[in-house]
């Protein structure tokens, strides 16, 4: 119940945000939302026994979203993180904590990056991108529960089947085709349904490498300030990955 009260309210809000809200409350809710998921990735890092990014590693996140140049601000963001890896204490750990660093910058903010960009060129776009994950994960859990009985990756996240993965991919189809042949009339189904597909995809592949990563932290949510989904790092890893791959495909073959 928990979780379908907070979808309930998330669900509307983040599309009211891409579809109608201003480029500037667009912008600092991006900001606000990978502020929140980089804290508790830092969670993650300090768990690991590794100096966590924190205030560094922020305002480097920051500049990826925002300065003109992304490239060469991910260039500078490597020298900042091998920078930062001076201050440990062992060695043997430098390597580890700046990639750590890099991970974690790139990771989010890097992906909400793709997600401004993917608004300025069709705010229709990256709703899209956002619904495969969305109908997906709804199509997985129900396809799961029905016929699940082939795990996908046992080590990772004993829970998810090869049928609710399945299941995904059709809701994502589907979702994607219906809202593509209203909403982005202009472009081809065929790309349509292939961008779709390869979103989900991309969307269940960022849902696994997150649960790596708490997995090896021993953590079993990233926080716990959305009731029901864990925390704002759970609620958005599948899109971290959706988006980029949805914005890589519009720009290239659109």
């Amino acid at each position: 119940m928990k979780r379908l009260a907070t979808a309930l309210v998330l669900i509307p809000l983040v599309s009211w945000i891409i579809l109608a809200a201003p480029q500037w409350l667009f912008m600092a809710a991006v900001a606000v939302v990978g502020l929140l998921a980089f804290r508790e990735y830092d969670r993650i890092v300090a768990e690991q026994n590794l100096p966590s990014p924190g205030i560094v590693g922020m305002a480097a996140g920051l500049a990826v979203l925002f300065v003109p140049n992304p490239w060469l601000t991910a260039v500078l963001v490597t020298l900042v993180a091998l920078t930062a890896a001076l201050r440990v204490r062992e060695l043997s750990r430098a390597l580890s904590t700046a990639a750590a660093f890099v991970l974690g910058v790139l990771y989010i903010f890097g992906a909400w990056r793709c997600a401004l960009d993917l608004r300025a060129m069709n705010p229709h776009w990256l709703m899209f991108a956002m619904l495969l994950s969305w109908a997906g994960d709804t199509a997985a859990f129900y396809a799961g529960h029905a016929f699940g009985k082939h795990a996908l990756a046992p080590r990772i996240s004993p829970a998810k089947t090869w049928e609710g993965s399945a299941g995904s991919v059709v809701g994502g189809l589907v979702a994607g085709a219906v809202y593509g042949h209203y909403l982005l009339p202009i472009a081809p189904m065929l790309l349509v349904v292939a961008i779709a597909a390869a979103g989900n995809v991309a969307g269940q592949i960022g849902d696994l490498a997150e649960s790596a990563l708490k997995r090896g932290a021993g953590v079993k949510d990233s926080g716990t300030s959305l009731p029901g989904h864990g925390g704002w790092l759970d609620r958005i890893d599948s899109s971290l990955f959706a988006v980029p791959v949805v914005y890589a495909l519009v720009r290239w073959m659109a």
